[in-house]
């Protein structure tokens, strides 16, 4: 590819990236298939708020500042500079999508040239779920694009070490902007460690393998750029607030939540592809990343370091759902990525499917739990769509015995057949014709999804914000998560409420509160979840409450309500 095309075709797909990303930037996400939760965007920013109209972060007891610094430190410049709104918290996710999809390019561009990264650009630049999410006000979105950049600076470090310093630093605001992206910290380090090591061990025969020779100077920087940074954060931000990090880190978001037994990991590992649909919306990419990440592990020794790093993103990034949560959508979003890049690698860079080493019997072996696990989540994600009724209804055994069977007949017949298949695919590789015919599939795809939502989106939880607030006096407490949600088109002052955290213990004694407001429909507090029950707790203890009114709002595919309640209707109006 000549650069010239290369910077076209670059300059196309931003284009149409920013488009996706922005065009009717107040629309209501999709309510299936992405897992967005709209009403969980005004809690998530609840502190940027309070800075950006009050002055001062902590208004009440809900303050995920604790949680997510990073995040609420760029959505607070984001309503300091274009005001605060729906669209204006949507913004940061927006550039934080773009930027991920800029800096694959980059890491892919390091790695694997200019066919690979424009590949791997269209993918993640159109890619449904991902353009959803990034319309989102929510952490995913920035925490992934900052997982990307630790990847593309470990990338570059291959040929400039002292990019490995900015790798280190992206992982750690990654981990401070969601902790889920811990796992990428200990993935990132492995290999820093491990490069290391080849290197000492190497080091009075001949230099590691590789285009660079010596790759312990990245490996370096990579270490004392997590050090440092997470040293720094450390320093100005959780020890000065220990108690409420530790709270917020480990008490609620990791203590109160999964169960730690056998029987729940062997569950959760079960779901992996299967109660979520993102995997099926992506099927393609998901079988190019996975023979692509086979492909890598087969030839480990010989990998390149931003290669192993998006085989270990994936692999511990799975092993972090299986000990954690493997049941929400929102989990799955920081593996598009990688997948993106690993497909990008088989069908864009030009080299063979698989390396000359993988025929070797011996790899085999060492190979088949790769295999397997990959064959259940690239099988278990197409097996499922037979089975969406039993899915919807909680029954999860048919589709992941089905998808475990042909996983391991696959995995059998590979074992038996193994130095000729392996033989053959390390002699063959993806022709150009066939590459864009793949991409131009999942292109299509994609647009097409995004036209299906296109089409019956529309404004209904931005303007059940404005209504509320033509219904509450600016400045006026409004109690429940939903308030939170609704909070972003007005200046009310939301009381988040949960279970053990949050304005939970003196919420049924607050009569400055004058105001509830909660679902009513598909039931009341639909919005909590399993916690629901606090919002019939405090509407039972206002027996005289009065209906002060209704909002049509857009969170489940069936007709949704949100309902405004006056505690005290006696009382005179501010």
């Amino acid at each position: 590819m000549t650069r010239r095309a290369f910077v076209a075709g670059l300059l196309a797909l931003l284009v149409a990236g920013a488009v996706l990303r922005t065009l009717w930037l107040r629309a209501d996400p999709p309510t299936t298939g992405a897992g967005i939760v709209w009403h969980d965007e005004g809690a998530w920013v609840h502190n940027a708020r309070n800075q950006a109209l009050w002055g001062v972060w902590r208004t009440d007891e809900w303050n995920p500042v604790f949680i997510a610094p990073v995040f609420t430190a760029l959505e607070y410049a984001s309503f300091a500079t274009l005001g605060v709104g729906t669209w204006q918290a949507r913004m940061v996710p927006v550039l934080s999508g773009l930027a991920a999809v800029l800096l694959l390019v980059a890491g892919l561009h390091s790695v694997a040239g200019r066919g690979a990264a424009l590949v791997g650009g269209v993918l993640l630049s159109t890619n449904y779920i991902f353009v959803m999410w990034n319309r989102a006000a929510l952490l995913e979105s920035t925490m992934t694009a900052l997982l990307v950049a630790a990847w593309a600076a470990y990338a570059a470090a291959e040929r400039r070490p002292i990019w490995g310093a900015a790798a280190g630093a992206a992982a750690v605001l990654a981990w401070f902007t969601k902790g889920a992206a811990a796992f990428f910290l200990a993935a990132i380090a492995f290999d820093a460690v491990v490069t290391l090591v080849r290197r000492r061990a190497t080091a009075r025969t001949t230099a590691p393998p590789g285009p660079t020779g010596d790759r312990s100077g990245a490996a370096l920087w990579t270490l004392a750029g997590l050090v440092v940074t997470a040293a720094i954060v450390i320093l100005a931000f959780v020890a000065p607030h220990w108690s409420e990090y530790r709270f917020y880190n480990w008490q609620m978001t990791v203590a109160r939540k999964p169960t730690y037994t056998l029987d729940a990991f062997m569950q959760r590992a079960s779901w992996l592809p299967i109660v979520q649909g993102i995997f099926s919306r992506m099927w393609l990419v998901v079988a190019a990343g996975a023979i692509a990440l086979v492909s890598v592990v087969a030839g480990w020794r010989t990998a390149r370091p931003a290669e192993r790093l998006l085989v270990l993103w994936v692999l511990l990034g799975l092993l972090e759902l299986v000990v954690h949560d493997s049941g929400n959508e929102r989990r799955y979003v920081m593996f598009i990525p990688p997948l993106v890049a690993l497909g990008a690698l088989l069908v864009g860079s030009g080299r063979t499917l698989m390396p000359a080493a993988a025929a070797h019997r011996s790899v085999r072996w060492l190979t088949l739990p790769v295999v397997l696990l990959l064959g259940y989540v690239v099988f278990g994600s197409l097996v499922r769509l037979a089975f969406l009724d039993e899915i919807a209804a909680g029954n999860f055994r048919s589709t992941a015995r089905i998808s475990a069977g042909v996983a391991a007949l696959v995995a059998a017949w590979l074992v038996w057949k193994w130095p000729v298949v392996m033989g053959g695919l390390s002699r063959r590789h993806v022709p150009a014709s066939a590459a864009v015919g793949l991409v131009g599939v999942a292109l299509a795809w994609n647009l097409v999804e995004y036209g299906q939502w296109a089409a019956q989106a529309r404004e209904l939880n931005y303007q059940a914000s404005v209504d509320v607030g033509g219904r509450v006096s600016p400045g006026g407490l409004v109690h429940g998560k939903l308030a939170n949600g609704l909070s972003l088109e007005n200046r009310i002052r939301p009381i988040f409420i949960g279970t053990g955290f949050g304005n939970y213990a003196d919420r049924l004694h607050r009569d400055d509160v004058r105001y509830i407001l909660t679902y009513t429909l598909p039931r009341v507090g639909y919005e909590s979840g399993h916690e629901g029950r606090l919002i019939q707790e405090l509407l039972d203890r206002y027996p005289g409450r009065r209906e002060v009114a209704s909002f049509e709002v857009d969170e489940t595919p069936a007709v949704d309500r949100a309902t405004l309640f006056d505690k005290f209707p006696d009382r005179a109006r501010d």
